[in-house]
């Protein structure tokens, strides 16, 4: 019998991530009775608090994010920000003092999916969110791409792309760039959604259930893709400027030949820092794709950047310092291991992360250790978080969006 790439791809994905961060599901146990032996996440020990989290507001966002490990990001524009739900509830809140806005729904979830014995989840938000140019992007399952007025969130166009896009969005002076869960890279309009140029990717026969979200910078667009490569493009044309192998696949098995790079690329000043799935971190020049160092490393997290370091969480969810000359290991906390870690966001001089326990944990990007710990959504914090102005926007996956700040403890 004959699967069809994607089908695979999903398969794949939801035993990866759903069971932990990536591949810890395939561990043998210890004393190797056990092929299915999964490590238990990392105690929480306590902690000496260098820190106090502000709670300013906070509000409900629909039925939350679901089964499907769905991660949406707030997004941020001029004084709203923005969240959508798993189920086409997208809401705009006054960023400031959290009052609702508006509120939309892009379409209803089909199928039963929410009897206690039906483990089906009908989530089909998988896109978002993005915002600007004054609307919000969101993508679904069905392969539609909605755009909403940021002032009321009335719908402004809808179109249809073919595919799945589990990544927001992302707007750069008048166009949209989409990501889809098939190897393209389409550039659209955004005020019509009209195509204006596409690119297009090898997918081997297996792959994470996801992609990196673009990254555009002084019009060049930066995307990885789930081949190992990373490709510079001219944002207006979609000219390929270069390509840089992130990680060649290697290995026997289909599993072993992985190589998904899934993380968004960090640009800082002329370098842009990547990293690959079962593969290596690596620092490319921006101006012909030259790469300068490597790492050898897994991981399908999103980078950040602070102290002259970059920090990335492996696999394991163990968070490492990386030096941004020299690539070497500056320090590593090993204390959020096997907790489904969101990825890593800068904040003034702390680090901040979300764990499957709705835990946000405060970091200090000098040395790792531990600052500070709040419980923000009992289900979870698996999306990104956003800062805007020392404020940081926090998605929970039991539909909570919380406005936070932090300050240190004198």
């Amino acid at each position: 019998m004959q699967y069809r790439a994607s089908t695979l791809s999903g398969l794949l994905v939801l035993a990866l991530v759903v069971t932990a961060s990536g591949c810890s599901w395939f561990a043998n146990k210890p004393d190797g009775k056990s092929k299915n032996f999964k490590p238990k996440p990392t105690k929480l020990v306590k902690i000496d608090r260098e820190v106090k989290v502000n709670r300013l507001w906070r509000a409900s966002v629909g039925r939350g994010l679901g089964r499907k490990f769905i991660r949406t990001r707030p997004a941020v524009l001029a004084d709203r920000v923005f969240a959508a739900d798993a189920y086409g509830t997208v809401v705009g809140h006054d960023r400031f003092s959290g009052k609702r806005l508006w509120k939309a729904t892009i379409g209803k979830p089909v199928g039963n999916g929410w009897k206690f014995w039906d483990r089906r989840d009908p989530g089909f938000v998988t896109g978002g969110v993005g915002a600007g140019g004054g609307l919000v992007y969101v993508g679904t399952t069905t392969g539609d791409i909605v755009a909403l007025s940021a002032a009321d969130g009335s719908e402004t166009w809808r179109i249809d792309i073919g595919t799945e896009s589990v990544v927001p969005p992302v707007y750069d002076d008048g166009q949209i760039f989409i990501q889809t869960i098939d190897g393209r890279l389409l550039a659209r309009d955004s005020k019509t959604g009209e195509s204006i140029w596409a690119f297009d990717s090898q997918v081997p026969i297996l792959t994470l259930r996801g992609t990196a979200t673009p990254v555009v910078e002084d019009d060049i667009v930066y995307s990885g893709f789930a081949d190992g490569m990373l490709v510079s493009l001219n944002s207006k044309t979609g000219e390929r400027l270069w390509g840089h192998r992130v990680m060649l696949p290697q290995g026997r098995s289909e599993l072993e030949r992985m190589v998904d790079v899934d993380a968004s690329a960090l640009v800082e000043g002329p370098i842009v820092y990547v990293v690959s799935f079962q593969g290596r971190l690596k620092a490319v020049r921006r101006s012909d794709g030259r790469g300068l160092w490597e790492k050898e490393t897994s991981s399908f997290l999103d980078l950040a950047a602070g102290y002259g370091q970059i920090y990335m969480v492996n696999e394991d969810d163990k968070v490492v310092a990386i030096d941004q000359e020299s690539a070497e290991e500056s320090w590593a906390n090993e204390g959020l291991m096997r907790r489904v870690v969101s990825s890593p966001v800068a904040y003034n001089n702390y680090l901040l992360l979300g764990d499957d326990d709705g835990y946000l944990h405060i970091l200090a990007q000098s040395d790792g250790r531990f600052l500070g710990r709040t419980k923000i959504d009992g289900d979870g914090l698996r999306s990104p978080f956003t800062v805007a102005d020392g404020t940081v926007y926090v998605y929970g996956s039991g539909g909570s969006l919380t406005a936070l700040e932090i300050e240190a403890l004198n």
